[in-house]
């Protein structure tokens, strides 16, 4: 990004060697020589950043700098002061200004706080437009993002919904798989029948057969009274089970034979119930790797993923990062009692940063946090925690630590086989797929890999 620049100072050799230094480094520099005449011309002219010097004959920079953030709370102010003057400067960051640069400068050190400026008003920008996205309500009931993969899922949320066929939502755990099955059932003909959901993991092996089909008095040690079972229960409306990769291998083929027939026998039962229940169905593992290692039927998963809906992880969503953020600040500000209104460009930054292995729930967590100890009206980066402040974006390393060092191609595909695995999550269907690879070779070049990697061999 190269930003405008408007420079006020009331020495023209000064103007006219900074314009020409910048402009060797691709910024365009438009400079005046007083106050009145740099407020005239921001009238009619938009600029990224502004560098006005505090000592200047007529209107003073200090002046000149309140006026500025008053009429252009957008435009950041970069205040020039002689060496010493930090009173001076401190002042200017008083009234508003952004940063300040001392007397004698080196035009790359100007360069980089001009670049920081403009990055501080492009965020600070794109805040502003998120939170016009959310008055304008971009988003499908409660489910918010304005990125080209969140508008493929509202529409094929649109086309699943109108179906009575079963489902299967994918992706990583905290993406939002239950607010998405609920989304699909509110946009079905459904929409007025219950909608039953049930995590297969949170449920003891032992009682979740009963717990999905039922029970009669007296099938087992407690079953004091009868119990219809959650298929029953969710009428003609709809079934969700999360996490349908924990179910027990040998309570599947009950679950297959259910699914098969519309009809549940409860435990102890000799009879059999219809249901009318549609079936949503959702998990965070990868299933296809299940059935290669036995551990999910086949027969049942071909059964459960007729339509299947992937939900992208907070990484490949871009600034939907801002959009959730701020939704977020504003219900936690709300329900907390706090006075605070929005983010920090710089913290937006961090966020942005950031790779948010736990989705949007673990953003989520971190805003309500974030409102609840801010001593601001806006959340700095000092609020937020200590491993989002520290985040570097990890990279694949291709070659070696000497420079000279050319790998083998072979070695360069392991890195960036196993690199793109975790870059979506351990997802080896997902991996393959971004790879262009059949998920059988994908499966086989990494069993290959770890039985030549001795530390995972010995484990």
């Amino acid at each position: 990004m190269n930003p405008r620049v408007l420079l006020v100072d009331d020495e023209q050799s000064l103007c006219e060697w900074v314009a020409a230094a910048l402009a060797k480094r691709a910024i365009d520099v438009t400079w005046r020589r007083t106050g009145v005449d740099a407020l005239a011309l921001l009238e009619s002219d938009d600029f990224d950043v502004a560098v006005v010097d505090l000592n200047m004959r007529g209107m003073g920079g200090l002046e000149l700098c309140e006026r500025m953030v008053g009429c252009r709370p957008d435009l950041p102010v970069v205040v020039i002061t002689a060496f010493g003057s930090l009173e001076t400067a401190v002042a200017a960051i008083r009234v508003g200004a952004y940063d300040f640069v001392t007397k004698p400068f080196e035009i790359d050190g100007l360069r980089l706080t001009l670049d920081r400026a403009a990055s501080h008003r492009a965020l600070r920008t794109e805040l502003h437009r998120l939170r016009r996205v959310i008055r304008d309500g971009q988003h499908v009931g409660a489910m918010l993002g304005g990125s080209v993969a969140m508008r493929r899922i509202y529409d094929l949320v649109e086309r699943v919904a109108i179906t009575d066929t079963a489902v299967l939502v994918t992706g990583e755990s905290g993406t939002g798989k239950e607010l998405l099955a609920r989304e699909i059932h509110r946009r079905s003909h459904r929409a007025a029948r219950p909608f039953v959901a049930l995590n297969c993991s949170a449920v003891p092996e032992a009682l979740l057969e009963s717990e999905l089909f039922g029970h009669v008095k007296g099938a087992f040690t407690d079953a004091g009274a009868p119990r219809p079972g959650l298929f029953r229960q969710a009428g003609d409306g709809t079934l969700f089970l999360d996490e349908i990769g924990e179910l027990p291998l040998q309570l599947q083929p009950k679950l297959l034979r259910a699914i098969q027939e519309r009809m549940v026998r409860p435990v102890g039962s000799d009879v059999e119930y219809p249901f009318e229940a549609r079936l949503i169905t959702a998990t965070n593992r990868d299933l296809e790797l299940a059935v290669d290692e036995r551990r999910f039927r086949e027969d049942l998963f071909y059964r459960i993923n007729v339509l299947n809906v992937h939900l992208p992880p907070l990484r490949e969503r871009g600034a939907d990062v801002l959009l959730l953020a701020e939704q977020f600040v504003e219900r936690y500000a709300v329900a907390l009692g706090r006075g605070v209104v929005g983010l920090t460009a710089e913290a937006a930054a961090k966020l942005m940063a950031y790779a948010w292995p736990g989705n949007v729930r673990e953003l989520q967590n971190c805003i309500e946090r974030a409102v609840a100890l801010t001593p601001f009206d806006r959340i700095v980066v000092a609020d937020l925690p200590e491993r989002i402040q520290a985040f570097r974006a990890a990279r694949v390393v291709l070659g070696g630590e000497d420079p000279t060092e050319v790998l083998p191609l072979e070695e360069v595909e392991r890195r960036y086989i196993r690199w793109a695995v975790e870059a979506v999550g351990g997802h080896k269907s997902v991996a393959a797929q971004k790879l262009g690879v059949d998920r059988k070779t994908l499966y086989r070049r990494l069993a290959a890999y770890d039985r030549s990697d001795p530390d995972k061999a010995a484990r």
